[in-house]
């Protein structure tokens, strides 16, 4: 569900034109003199109007700033304290499995003490393990739990062994070799206005502990401002499958379900009678192909339009796996290339309208495992040349 935000809403006109005859009116009428344009009366006038116009601007803004769905920037964050005691998400750091390796197995146990940092080769950013562990007895190396120290997307998608640099060298006795096992991911930036606003009106479901689908969505967007949608389902009594999709069109990975699971899992959260199980939609795969046409009177450049038409495509992509169980839709294809205003028309052959699966239906079991679309390959874009109107 979207909610709009319009903070430039007038309670007041501070159109000057009618406010400027009333008080030349006003003047005329009681000094008898008329304020002729260029003269000192007028222009004193029209200062004035000048001032009061900008009082009502001022109104306007204070106005806009006591309502949430207007309010910006620190009153914004007032007002989620006041009405919804809910502070804005800050920046979270990514986080990450990390592999250390002794030269030997050891007839005791190696510490791997908390905050030891490591990084990539690199040294492009710096994580620590978060909590004290030990490498067994026999054993030669163990996973350990790192976060970044700079919060924010920048340390998402890390590859496997990318972070393979210990920066505390004296920290780990025997040590040989490091290396990530997971994918780094659960960063996010802190939340602007427009986010922050929506996690209002969602938290309204948060102060449930029934069970209800609004307080399962509300938790999890807490967790990540780089959850685009969250669909919590009830394959069977006394079940909740929490299904996760990224801003960029990606399932969540490993790291952020862990982050939504313990938050969604959590005694003052989760009804006692629920099991939470995090899981991955179904992926549907889809391709692009089409030609397209430029009238033959067009003023506007072949490569202009051919570049029109691939960020169209490119848009169209980013729309189409933006949440879950959004139908394949060609219509909104079409739509975004004709709107270029460079194309005359398309010939599609493919993608092909398919419903997709939202995880809202009752019945059967498996009609409630969410669907999500994803291209397949490279578009195959044809420009067909010029054609006649």
């Amino acid at each position: 569900m979207r909610f709009g935000r319009n903070p430039e809403y007038k309670f007041v006109s501070t159109d000057v034109n009618p406010l400027l005859a009333d008080l030349l009116a006003g003047f005329e009428r009681i000094t008898g003199r008329v304020a002729t344009p260029g003269s000192n009366d007028r222009l004193y006038v029209q200062w004035v109007a000048n001032i009061i116009i900008h009082e009502r601007a001022l109104n306007n803004y204070t106005g806009n700033q006591n309502l949430p769905s207007r309010a910006d920037g620190e009153n914004l964050d007032e007002l989620g304290q006041l009405f919804n005691e809910l502070v804005r998400p800050e920046a979270k750091p990514a986080a990450s499995k990390q592999r250390f390796h002794l030269s030997a197995v050891q007839n005791t146990s190696i510490l791997i003490p908390a905050g030891t940092r490591v990084s990539d080769a690199r040294g492009t950013l710096t994580w620590r393990t978060e909590e004290d562990s030990y490498i067994p007895i026999g054993e030669q190396f163990t996973d350990v739990a790192i976060e970044c120290l700079t919060p924010g997307v920048a340390g998402n998608n890390f590859a496997l062994g990318q972070i393979n640099t210990l920066v505390d060298v004296d920290n780990v006795a025997y040590f040989q070799s490091t290396e990530n096992v997971t994918v780094s991911d659960g960063g996010s930036d802190r939340a602007d206005d427009d986010e922050y606003y929506r996690l209002m009106r969602e938290s309204r479901g948060s102060k449930s502990t029934a069970g209800a689908r609004n307080a399962y969505i509300y938790f999890a967007k807490m967790q990540s401002t780089e959850i685009a949608d969250v669909v919590p389902v009830a394959p069977s009594a006394g079940q909740v499958n929490i299904y996760i999709l990224m801003k960029d069109g990606t399932i969540a990975g490993e790291e952020i379900k862990q982050k939504v699971y313990d938050a969604c899992s959590a005694d003052d959260v989760r009804p006692l009678t629920d099991y939470v199980v995090m899981d991955d939609p179904e992926i549907i795969e889809y391709e692009i192909d089409f030609e397209y046409y430029i009238p033959s009177r067009t003023e506007t450049s072949s490569a202009d339009i051919e570049a029109a038409v691939k960020a169209a495509v490119d848009d169209y992509i980013a729309w189409q796996c933006g949440a879950l169980g959004r139908d394949i839709n060609p219509d909104e294809l079409r739509q975004r290339v004709r709107a270029t205003g460079g194309v005359k028309r398309i010939v599609l052959h493919s993608p092909e309208f398919l419903v997709l699966r939202d995880g809202r239906q009752r019945t059967p079991k498996e009609s409630m495992v969410p669907q999500i679309a994803a291209i397949r390959g490279s578009p195959n874009i044809v420009n067909g040349g010029f054609e006649d109107e």
